[in-house]
């Protein structure tokens, strides 16, 4: 006979789900092909990458600086004003002016490099935003040092071979990644205007090439009833208790008849304030992710309809509230591109998995999606951790954030974004195979008007 656990304690989750994807994580990479690189003679050439590879090793004690300073003052989305003077200041020491503030947002800084009349235009876009409680359990500080570091590198090699960079990099910071989709509110005031390729890194606990990125859409249903004493009178009641937890109980039940790469949670925010009058009020907070724009739309309005049926079937009102812009989409890895990424991190002894390896049932969301429907991008993720079973939005992955690890990505990320950028400016066949690779996989997608369609 088993023992009666001690209810005032929640059970410990078991790790055998961690266990077994571990087991299947290394099961696919012995079978899976190692991820493609890019070509020897793709790119820029070995000499430039090798001078490269010398500058960022002067830069690193200075990459490092930056990744522990912004960790050692972790500030929430769009309060990062430490962090966003960290950035300006390295910038000026290097005799770069940015301009702040830029799009309306406090915390947006950009800063560019070499012609704007050139080949092209590229953005280094970087996160410095950190979670509640927790700080930098997402790894933003690392993150921001390998953009800043990379754009650092490059205006280096401009600076001492006038002419090495053939268009344009831009530095781009973008608050609240964790509490808002502020790139899809840079992007609408302009963030992407002239540019033609963005790319960024991600934390994690692999070096991973690529990995799926759910689309999100926030959603706020407000369920209004009628208010009745809720024992002399409930009949003349219309409970907005009751259309929540209707509305609750369907989403459940929905879970059963949705794709294994879809994800539904809420929370209530208001269930009514006293228990003897039938609550007039109640209000449901709910995410709704899929992997691909088109099952995300249909996702949603399979959610609406959800919260409808609630309404309908307690006589209650409902209001579905959205964003005024596009919430989180699903992010679209350029392949070209992060062939370029996996040579450069070949290069500093990191082997990234292929995109096929690490199992899809691990999967969030970030606002580079909307960056990556209007140009071609990528996002690989950088390994900051000693070992691979640290969990992002963790206190785990907080403190490796800022561990000797955390260092090594912040260096070793600064080349490889800065290698990428190089690669594309420097090869005119790149930058082509990079468009092809864009328009094959769907083109430029209307973000801003995409829930209006």
């Amino acid at each position: 006979m088993s023992e009666l656990r001690d209810l005032s304690r929640p059970t410990t989750p078991s790790t055998a789900v961690q266990d077994l994807m571990a087991r299947e994580t290394a099961a696919r990479q012995a079978s899976v092909p190692p991820a493609q690189e890019l070509a020897e003679q793709a790119g820029a050439d070995a000499a430039a990458r090798q001078h490269l590879a010398e500058v960022i090793t002067e830069l690193s004690p200075q990459i490092v600086a930056l990744s522990r300073d912004i960790h050692a003052h972790p500030e929430v989305g769009y309060t990062e004003h430490h962090a966003v003077a960290a950035v300006a200041g390295v910038l000026r020491q290097h005799g770069i002016e940015p301009d702040e503030a830029v799009f309306g947002m406090d915390t947006a800084l950009r800063a560019q490099v070499g012609p704007q009349e050139g080949v092209g235009t590229i953005a280094i876009l970087a996160e410095f935003d950190a979670l509640p409680g927790i700080g930098h359990g997402c790894g933003h500080n690392v993150m921001c040092a390998n953009s800043v570091g990379a754009f650092l590198a490059l205006a280096e090699l401009e600076r001492r071979q006038p002419g090495t960079l053939p268009g344009r990099v831009i530095l781009q910071t973008t608050p609240a990644e964790e509490s808002d989709t502020a790139k899809e509110r840079l992007a609408v005031a302009g963030m992407l205007d002239g540019v033609d390729a963005a790319i960024q890194t991600h934390s994690y606990a692999h070096d991973v090439v690529d990995q799926p990125w759910l689309g999100v859409r926030r959603i706020r249903a407000v369920f209004t009833g009628v208010p009745a004493h809720a024992a002399s009178q409930p009949f003349m009641g219309r409970n907005a208790l009751d259309a929540a937890t209707l509305a609750l109980t369907g989403i459940g039940l929905l879970r059963q008849q949705i794709t294994p790469w879809d994800r539904l949670h809420a929370v209530m925010v208001d269930g009514g304030q006293v228990a003897n009058i039938i609550p007039e009020r109640t209000e449901l907070s709910m995410f709704v992710r899929s992997k691909y724009a088109a099952t995300l739309k249909d996702l949603v309005g399979r959610v609406e309809d959800v919260l409808r049926g609630a309404a309908l079937m307690t006589g209650t009102g409902v209001e579905i509230i959205t964003a005024d812009y596009s919430n989180e989409m699903p992010v679209r890895a350029n392949g070209p591109l992060l062939e370029s990424w996996t040579r450069s991190q070949r290069a500093r002894g990191r082997d990234p998995l292929a995109a096929d390896v690490l199992p899809e049932q691990v999967a969030a969301g970030t606002d580079f999606g909307n960056v990556s429907q209007r140009v071609p991008g990528i996002h690989p993720l950088i390994k900051v951790t000693q070992d691979g079973d640290v969990a992002l939005h963790t206190r785990e992955m907080t403190t490796a954030a800022g561990s000797p690890t955390g260092d090594a990505a912040a260096v070793d990320g600064a080349y490889g974004l800065a290698a990428v950028a190089l690669d594309w400016l420097s090869d005119a066949d790149l930058r082509e195979a990079v468009r092809a690779n864009f328009e094959a996989s769907g083109g430029v997608v209307d973000v801003e008007h995409f829930w209006d369609e």
